[in-house]
Parts: structure tokens; C-alpha cells; sequence
């Protein structure tokens, strides 16, 4: 039956009750639970009614179906029923799970059993607490920033505690504080900022962070500030080889340091999702790769376990960066003196060798260049590659959507088929890479990828990512991954499924 007008409203405002009646619950969880809340990896922690009904709709890119706030409503409060311990849990996925359960338990039954590890542990959180220190405060340290502080939840896992920065003024205070508040690229701060010049502190939703002023890495005293055994975040890039980034473990109260860019040497180069349980306690200085290996090491790693890669040849087309020149002027690296704003510049990418770093089945088959263009932030990574086994379009779209779906890689691996999505569409992703489905070209073993990547905020995420790996701190995550049989029969029915727009 058609809806009138009417009726239209009246449904909407039904549904606009329900997400409002939502808020009030996924608070609770988070405050007094330790439990993040989430619809296919898009947080609903502090978000308002309108973000809540978006990523309802939004489900629909992933599984095909709007997800019924109808069936996510009751599935919430029976959640903030059960006195959960720390946890993360991907409300859509959930209750997806539950729905192929067949209706043979009641919805408590079922999230009893799914969530037993956690069940009557009421707010217990296993998890230690881990000092964090930023060294430098660029972009990807800001947006690190505000996702640690959206982190903090009841102060237990990742705690930032300071910023360290050479001082650039005499209001150098104000001017960073300024800068986490407001970015011209993924908008305001969501909460407040206050600053305390005598303590040289800003405090930004309850957490207080300690600006420290120092051009030496080597020579802080953290524990002046009550800062122990802490995690040294470089997001300098000015030291990429161990010696280098050693010096940050000459600082008392370091403990360990993860590099926001790629290693040189040695270092084990992370990507998240991939080889991040091959650190150890031992490993005291870890990389968390490029912005571009993280978005195409997942996708990379699902095609050859699947097909198999002979060899490929990755081009990026990467917005600009702050290395390069608004305007014409010298710059030691060829071609990057031109103007960022004016110009596509042709310049080199190590990612398609950094892949082998955390895929080593993948060694010495890809090639790679990049084109740096006039946009701001989010990227696109073209795959051109030739496979063992032939594929179609329609298999292969279906199979990374499954993957974006079930697998392991859900958290790195997104997947989109609008035919109307640009690059300003993806800024403020959460995963390491989207693949765009409508774009996918395929010719037997021959096959053409499209890939949007954040390449600022992606990237952050997969670098918190490998900071809760490196302080054991991640909260348990469900429902789990190995839904093997319910992957394989969604897939299926996918098979004959049209696509979105």
C-alpha cells in the first residue's frame, strides 16, 4: 500500500522517536558498561538522532537493508538489561546474526548466549590502562587525538596524557588548542575545549592533556607529569629507522613507540587487520605503515586468498599534503615545488613494496606510482591486477562485500555500489579502504579495483588500532568473525541480489 503524505510523516516521526529513545541507552552502556556501541563499524557513542536514523539507512551500502530501528530498538534494551562488562558490538551485524538464528530463542536467550564472556560483569573492564604521549601534533596527530579522547570512555585502555611540540609562538597554547577544536576538513570538535595557561594544559571532554615544549626526544621527563611506562606516539615522520626513533626510549617514563609512517630497515611495518598479531612484548618501537598500505593490503590479502595474485600494479591518485608547495617554489623532491592547489603531480609511492612488510606472499609482485592532486584529504588506490583464477564482476563485488560483511577484515574492508559517490563522501571513514563496486572492472583474470582511503582519518583509525594491539587493551568485540556458514549462505543469496543505489 502507497503512503500518503500523511502517513509518510507519521512514519518518520516514529522512527525519529525510536532513535531519540535510543541516545539515552547507548549512554548508559558507554558510561556505566564500558560499552561501545556501533552499525557496521559507525559508532553511535555520543552521536544525535539524526546521525543515529543516518546510520540506519546507511546499512543498507552493506547488507542491502535498511537496518529497522524497529528491531535495533529492542535489541539495545535488552542489551542495557543483561549488566554487561567492557565490550564492542556491532549492533547490525548483531542482530543480523540474530535473525538468522531461525527464531528458535527469544532475543534475550540468544544475546545471553552470543555475549556470555561479558554477561553480569557489570562495568568490569580486565583491560590496564596504557599513558599515551603524541610527539607532534600535526594532522594525523589531532585526529588520533580526538579519537582518544572519543575513546576515553571510564578512563580504563588508552589514556592520552600529553602533546609534545617545539613551541611556535608566544600564544602556541591557544593556537593548538584552536587547532583541535576546528579543522577545515572533518569539522568542529563534537564536545568542549578548555585551555590552562599556567598549567600549560588543554582539557577536551574531561581529558587533561599536558602540553610539553621540547625539540629533543631524548630528554623529557614524563614521570615529572605522572606519566609511566607510556606509549610515544610519533606522528613527526622525522625519524623512521630504529636509531632514530630509539631516542624516544631514553625519555623516562617511555616505554614503547609507534611511528605514523613507514619503517625503514627492520621495523616491523603493522597494517591492522593483517599482521598486527605479530607484535610482542618484546618489540619495543613498531611502524603502523602508510595511509596507502593500510587501505590496499586488506583488499590485497582478500583477492589473493581467494584468486590468487600473479602480479599488479597499484596508481594512486592521493590528495595533497602539507609537504608540498601552495605555490611554486623549491622543494628538494622532483616535481612536489609545484603548486599542490594548481596541479596533479606525478610523484613516487613505496606502498605497492611496503605491502610485502605485513603480506609477505605478495613480494616482488606489485609495481606502484601515485598522482598527488588539488583536494584536501580522502584518496583512491587503482588495483590493475592479474589473477590465478579467473572472475567476474559480479562474483568478485559480491565477494569483498562479504568480506566488508563477516570476515575479519570488516573493520578495514568497506564496500559501496552508488553510482553518485565522490571523494568528499568518504572523509570521516572509519576503515582502512572502500571498495567501489559499480567502478570494478573485470576481464576473466584480468581485474581493475577502485579504492577510496581517508587517507587522514582511515588511517588514525588503523593507528588507534594498533595502539590498543601493542597495549592489549581492545575490548572483547562481537559478535564474532567466524560466522563461516552464515557468511557463505548471505553470499549466495547475494549472487542473484541487484545492486544498491
Amino acid at each position: 500500500m502507497l503512503e500518503t503524505p500523511d502517513s509518510s510523516l507519521a512514519t518518520w516521526m516514529g522512527r525519529e522517536a525510536l532513535a531519540e529513545a535510543m541516545i539515552p541507552v547507548i549512554g548508559r552502556l558507554y558510561r556505566e558498561n564500558n560499552v561501545v556501541t556501533s552499525i557496521h563499524g559507525r559508532s553511535l557513542v555520543n552521536k544525535s538522532t539524526m546521525s543515529i536514523l543516518k546510520a540506519h539507512r546507511f546499512a543498507r551500502r552493506i547488507s542491502k537493508d535498511e537496518l529497522p530501528l524497529e528491531e535495533t530498538a529492542p535489541l539495545l534494551n535488552t542489551l542495557a538489561q543483561l549488566e554487561l562488562g567492557a565490550a564492542a558490538i556491532d549492533i547490525a551485524r548483531l542482530n543480523q546474526k540474530f535473525k538468522s538464528d531461525g527464531g528458535h530463542r527469544s532475543l534475550e536467550e540468544f544475546l545471553r548466549a552470543e555475549l556470555a564472556e561479558v554477561v553480569g560483569k557489570r562495568g568490569a573492564d580486565s583491560r590496564a590502562s596504557t599513558d599515551v604521549v603524541l610527539y607532534g601534533f600535526g594532522r594525523i596527530g589531532r585526529l588520533v587525538a580526538r579519537l582518544l579522547i572519543e575513546k576515553a570512555g571510564g578512563g580504563h585502555g588508552l589514556r592520552l596524557r600529553a602533546i609534545v611540540v617545539r613551541r611556535g609562538s608566544d600564544n602556541d597554547l591557544a593556537k593548538r588548542a584552536s587547532l583541535l577544536r576546528r579543522d577545515s576538513v572533518h569539522g568542529s570538535f563534537e564536545g568542549t575545549i578548555r585551555v590552562d595557561t599556567d598549567a600549560n594544559t588543554i582539557t577536551a571532554n574531561g581529558v587533561r592533556i599536558q602540553v610539553i615544549y621540547s625539540d629533543n626526544p631524548a630528554t623529557i621527563d614524563y614521570t615529572a607529569y605522572g606519566i609511566n611506562n607510556a606509549l610515544v606516539v610519533d606522528n613527526t615522520g622525522r625519524w623512521r629507522d630504529a636509531e632514530g626513533l630509539s631516542q624516544h626510549l631514553l625519555s623516562k617514563g617511555a616505554a614503547r613507540v609507534l611511528l605514523t609512517a613507514p619503517g625503514k630497515g627492520d621495523l616491523k611495518n603493522i597494517v591492522h587487520g593483517i599482521n598486527h598479531r605479530d607484535i610482542t612484548d618484546a618489540d619495543r618501537i613498531v611502524t603502523a605503515a602508510s595511509c596507502t598500505t593500510n587501505a590496499i593490503t586488506p583488499v590485497l590479502q582478500a583477492l589473493n586468498d581467494k584468486y590468487g595474485v600473479v602480479h599488479g600494479h597499484v596508481e594512486t591518485v592521493h590528495s595533497f599534503t602539507n609537504d608540498q608547495n601552495l605555490i611554486d617554489n623549491f622543494h628538494k623532491g622532483d616535481r612536489r615545488g609545484r603548486s599542490a592547489a594548481l596541479n596533479m603531480v606525478i610523484t613516487e609511492t613505496g606502498a605497492a613494496k611496503a605491502v610485502a612488510k605485513a603480506l609477505p606472499e605478495l613480494q616482488g609482485k606489485l609495481t606502484g606510482s601515485s598522482i598527488r592532486v588539488p583536494t584536501p584529504d580522502v584518496s583512491m588506490a587503482i588495483l590493475n591486477l592479474s589473477l590465478e583464477r579467473g572472475t567476474t564482476k559480479d562474483e568478485v563485488n559480491n565477494y569483498l562485500r562479504e568480506m566488508a560483511l563477516h570476515s575479519d577484515l570488516h573493520q578495514q574492508i568497506d564496500y559501496i555500489d552508488s553510482p553518485e559517490v565522490v571523494s568528499t563522501d568518504f572523509v570521516g571513514s572509519r576503515h582502512a579502504g572502500i571498495v567501489d563496486g559499480l567502478a570494478t572492472i573485470s576481464n576473466d583474470k584480468n581485474l581493475v579495483l577502485y579504492v577510496w582511503y581517508d587517507n587522514e582519518f582511515g588511517y588514525s583509525c588503523q593507528v588507534v588500532r594498533v595502539m590498543e594491539e601493542m597495549a592489549g587493551v581492545n575490548r572483547p568485540s562481537f559478535p564474532a568473525a567466524d560466522v563461516v556458514e552464515e557468511a557463505m549462505s548471505v553470499l549466495a543469496a547475494m549472487e542473484s541480489a541487484s545492486p544498491t543505489i
